[in-house]
């Protein structure tokens, strides 16, 4: 799929280029520069994870579905990279959150790369269920179905712009949490989304990444405590 492959380029281009300006302009003070020269093992370690990650929940997901061929899954990426680089800093002694600078990336990467998902139609497999609704899509099969790639890619680019007007306002919360902010916005808006998606159920009606998603959530809100407490507000 030619497509997906060039709009997932241009969504690595366009978090690799606004990570920086952002971290430069918007970030400026508010996190320690980490780089892959500075820290190249936590790096490794976030690579590693990330792409474990996406190929297990990937895959997994389209084996479940009776697709008996590899996959990749940002949401299996988002939490690979999390165990990881909790891995490492446990193992480093390092204490509260390092992951600020990748939030705005992650966010327009994702919203980039949903776009990618849309026009692959129905070979990527991340189309949505049938609708009646006036802007569901016919990917070829004659059926509309709700563009849940179009969803994703709106609810990302909404975090995004709220995330840097609270940064811009120096917003504590933010500034503080919101890479655990991002996880756990990210997980309640693709667990939503999951429902209107054909894969396989693992739990009830839940599938594997409804059960990823609860995950996320059940992380964000758990480290926004443990960093609440490690830094008590004043």
């Amino acid at each position: 799929m030619l497509v997906h492959t060039l709009f997932d380029l241009l969504a690595w281009i366009s978090a690799a280029l606004f990570g920086p300006w952002v971290a430069r302009h918007w970030l400026a003070g508010a996190i320690a520069r980490r780089t892959p020269f500075s820290d190249p093992h936590y790096f490794i370690a976030l690579a590693l994870g990330a792409l474990m990650g996406a190929i297990l929940f990937g895959t997994l997901n389209l084996n479940l579905a009776g697709r008996l061929t590899p996959g990749h899954s940002i949401a299996g990426a988002i939490v690979g990279g999390i165990i990881a680089v909790e891995i490492f800093k446990w193992r480093s002694g390092i204490r509260g959150s390092t992951g600020l600078a990748f939030v705005a990336p992650l966010a327009l990467g994702i919203a980039v790369g949903r776009f990618g998902c849309f026009f692959a139609g129905l070979p990527d497999y991340t189309y949505g269920t049938p609708t009646d609704l006036p802007w569901g899509v016919d990917f070829g099969d004659g059926i509309k179905r709700h563009p849940v790639q179009l969803y994703e890619s709106a609810a990302m680019l909404l975090f995004l712009a709220v995330f840097l007007r609270e940064v811009a306002r120096r917003s504590e919360l933010f500034l503080r949490h919101g890479f655990y902010l991002f996880v756990g916005w990210y997980g309640v808006q693709r667990f939503g989304w999951e429902f209107l998606k054909p894969y396989p159920k693992l739990l009830g009606p839940l599938n594997v990444f409804h059960l990823i998603c609860i995950l996320m959530l059940a992380y964000s809100i758990v480290m926004i405590g443990r960093d609440r407490e490690l830094h008590p507000a004043r």
